[in-house]
């Protein structure tokens, strides 16, 4: 689209105002609307911009005073250059920056732990794998603590868990 003040260069500016259910739209090219007293100068944004904001929340110590002897060793990345373009040169970036992205994925993502989404026909089984090695996580937890009720109560809750999945998958070979 051609700029309507102008004619000349292209309209990269699109006005659209509203007066009494009147609309009236006008395109005009970067150097026009500048000329005219009712151009509002808005800063760029990029995505590189909102995560270097958000890495600098929260940080008892500002972002930019990192010590710059922080490095990553596969890539040679150090920690301006990762917030100056808002992204990991390499895998081995994470064990180096580490302590940095955590608090930034826990704002952006809610977790710090990738959690995934599973089939619904998959689901069932691998949720049960699931609860299953959360509760022996949590029955060791118990006997350490020596709270030997608590251990009962999960290792029942394993065994029963168990069994129905045994059951399912005899079942599931029957019908195979």
């Amino acid at each position: 689209m051609i700029c309507q003040e102008c004619k000349q260069r292209q309209a990269t500016v699109h006005f659209t105002k509203i007066i009494n259910n009147h609309k009236t739209e006008l395109h005009l090219c970067e150097e026009c609307a500048q000329q005219r007293e009712n151009f509002i100068q808005i800063p760029s944004f990029s995505i590189n911009d909102l995560l270097a904001g958000f890495m600098d929340l929260g940080h008892a110590q500002p972002a930019f005073e990192k010590p710059a002897s922080t490095k990553c060793a596969g890539c040679g990345m150090d920690y301006y250059q990762f917030k100056k373009i808002g992204r990991l040169g390499c895998q081995e970036c994470y064990k180096y920056f580490g302590s940095e992205l955590q608090p930034v994925l826990r704002r952006i993502q809610g977790s710090t732990q990738h959690t995934g989404k599973v089939p619904e026909r998959a689901g069932s089984g691998l949720l049960k794998k699931k609860q299953i090695a959360q509760w022996k996580a949590e029955l060791k937890r118990a006997v350490e603590m020596e709270a030997f009720e608590r251990a009962a109560e999960l290792r029942d809750k394993i065994k029963a868990l168990e069994q129905l999945e045994n059951q399912r998958r005899g079942k599931k070979n029957e019908l195979d």
